[in-house]
């Protein structure tokens, strides 16, 4: 039987908990101000926004999390050289922990604003405390602390849909079994509960949603903030994929305001990746996850506003002159801004087999995360692509399940799939590759699979397998429908056209709408790989910065002339 694996806390305690020299706090205290705490008082309380990040300079403070039955789990005693905080306190978002002042405590307050200067100015030490923040926020992760609880039924369409908001958004949460956790059922008789309205969420600050929207969950836990109307930013990104985060860490390390908005979460296309192993820098390889939250970290590090999910649905007054552009959100707020960069990315194919939607969020997946990994473990499985998404998600679900039924429309995986991926999948056993075949028809009722029909080309019977999942990786169409009636150019296939592209004297990577920009995966003529939307990332922060120069030189013209 395979060790029990041990958690970051554990193997990581000195990086997560590192304390302070003297000489680094005197250096760190023109970021903050001095605060004091009597014995018992809370320094946080989950739920609520944090002060800032707190350097402990006198006293004793213990910081516990909650557990199932909300009673607190010590995780550290601070002492004077310590500091709390993880992510939450870097973006200015709720607590995910408790933390009480033992005996009087002395402390340095940095606020959010603050501390993200202080990771600029003091490099080697802001390289160990974001190293701290993040740990912190994986050790919180392991174990769900600090996150709302969902309570349904495992397996559960809306229930699995809310734990995969979470976890691709990096948020602590966890999930009760009424049929199976007694913890549970304490809560739903609390709450006076009826099993038909099921799941419920409880939120850290004690609110109680039923069957909550995305938007709903992430105002309710804090992720999710109103967007000022008054404040104009210098770019609004649209979509949080490889391009749209590279663009907005360029963009915020060159002083450039900036809101990146996303209508489901950070990482795009890629974050589904089981495994990225041709990505630059990266020679034993990286999650798609991993990699796209590193992004998302680094550019709130330099003061990105982040709204997700928040879906852009109108582009208006892109042809205004000199006056602000504007995006309209699903929510009726909008967003006043001097550049636009779409980074929209693409929608994921769906199967033209009748009746998918039933099993769609329950059975049909387009994603292979250790969730769905969790829900298919031991069982044989479909997975319907061939491209390197497909293969990566094979090899990943060929480690947890029986076996992998790899159905491939094509003659060979050769055409459409890296050398590496091919050659690793013809050296799993339990991966079977069956080429020209294509998915025929799905059975089952109440969402849930029970087997799945295909046919080989030249045979005239199906193949009917009992499978319970299957995964779809059949590709993805421009996002580009919300774009409609905006008069932005786009190719034969719907991807915007950019540059000299469009038949107009613009700027590279610039649509023919003047301030409107599109890269990674929306862009006509684009590589669709993770390494080219980075680049493409950085490349339009260039050309923001020489069209925000020019109209403010033509600003100044006008000003003047008058």
């Amino acid at each position: 039987m395979p060790p029990t694996p041990q958690s970051v806390i554990e193997t990581r305690r000195h990086q997560m908990f590192p304390v302070l020299e003297p000489a680094e706090i005197e250096r760190m205290r023109r970021f903050g101000k001095i605060r004091h705490y009597q014995a018992g008082e809370a320094l946080l309380d989950v739920g609520k926004v944090a002060p800032g990040f707190t350097i402990i300079l006198a006293g004793q403070v213990n910081v516990t999390q909650h557990d199932q039955s909300d009673h607190g789990r010590l995780i550290v005693t601070h002492e004077p050289g310590s500091f709390m905080g993880e992510l939450a306190q870097l973006a200015g978002r709720p607590s995910l922990v408790d933390a009480r002042a033992e005996d009087p405590v002395e402390a340095l307050i940095i606020p959010p604003d603050q501390l993200r200067a202080l990771l600029i100015a003091e490099a080697e030490l802001g390289e160990r405390i974001m190293r701290a923040l993040i740990l912190r926020r994986v050790g919180l992760l392991e174990t769900g602390a600090g996150g709302p609880i969902i309570i349904g039924r495992a397996g559960n369409g809306d229930v699995l849909r809310l734990q995969g908001f979470l976890r691709r958004n990096g948020h602590p949460q966890q999930q009760l079994d009424p049929e199976s956790d007694p913890c549970a059922k304490v809560l739903i008789d609390r709450f006076q509960v009826d099993v038909s309205q099921l799941p419920i969420v409880l939120c850290p600050g004690g609110q109680m949603l039923h069957n909550p929207t995305e938007a709903e969950l992430a105002r309710c836990i804090g992720l999710l903030n109103p967007i000022d109307p008054d404040r104009l930013y210098d770019v609004v990104i649209v979509g949080a994929g490889p391009a749209g985060l590279a663009a907005a860490v360029y963009a915020g390390s060159e002083g450039l305001s900036t809101l990146v908005l996303d209508c489901r979460a950070f990482g795009g296309q890629a974050g589904a990746s089981a495994r990225i192993e041709n990505y630059l820098g990266f020679p034993t390889g990286i999650s798609g996850m991993a990699l796209m939250a590193r992004a998302y970290n680094q550019a709130q590090k330099f003061g990105v506003e982040m709204a997700i999910p928040d879906e852009a649905v109108r582009l208006d007054g892109c042809d205004s002159g000199h006056r602000p552009l504007t995006l309209q959100l699903a929510n009726n707020e909008c967003a006043r801004t001097r550049s636009i960069v779409l980074a929209t990315g693409a929608r994921y194919r769906r199967l033209a087999v009748e009746g998918l939607e039933s099993f769609e969020g329950t059975s049909v997946h387009y994603w292979a995360s250790p969730l769905e990994a969790k829900l298919c473990a031991g069982e044989e499985v479909a997975l319907v692509g061939a491209g390197n998404s497909a293969g990566q998600a094979a090899v990943y679900l060929a480690s947890n399940v029986r076996k992998v039924w790899m159905l491939v429309r094509g003659a060979d995986l050769a055409d459409s799939m890296s050398r590496y991926l091919v050659d690793r999948i013809a050296g799993l056993p339990n991966i079977e590759v069956l080429t020209h075949t294509n998915v025929t028809g799905l059975e089952g009722h109440d969402g849930v699979l029970e087997a799945v029909r295909w046919r080989r080309r030249g045979t005239e019977n199906d193949t009917r397998q009992p499978l319970r999942h299957m995964f779809l990786f059949i590709g993805a169409d421009p996002n580009t429908d919300w774009l409609a009636g905006t008069g932005i150019a786009l190719d034969a296939k719907g991807f915007v056209l950019t540059g000299a592209a469009d038949g107009t004297n613009r700027r590279a990577l610039e649509t023919n709408r003047r301030g409107v920009y599109a890269i990674g995966d929306v862009r006509s003529g684009s590589v669709k790989r993770v390494a080219a939307a980075v680049g493409e990332g950085a490349q339009v922060v260039a050309a923001l910065h020489a069209a925000l120069a020019a109209t403010q030189d033509d600003q100044r013209g006008l000003q003047a002339a008058s």
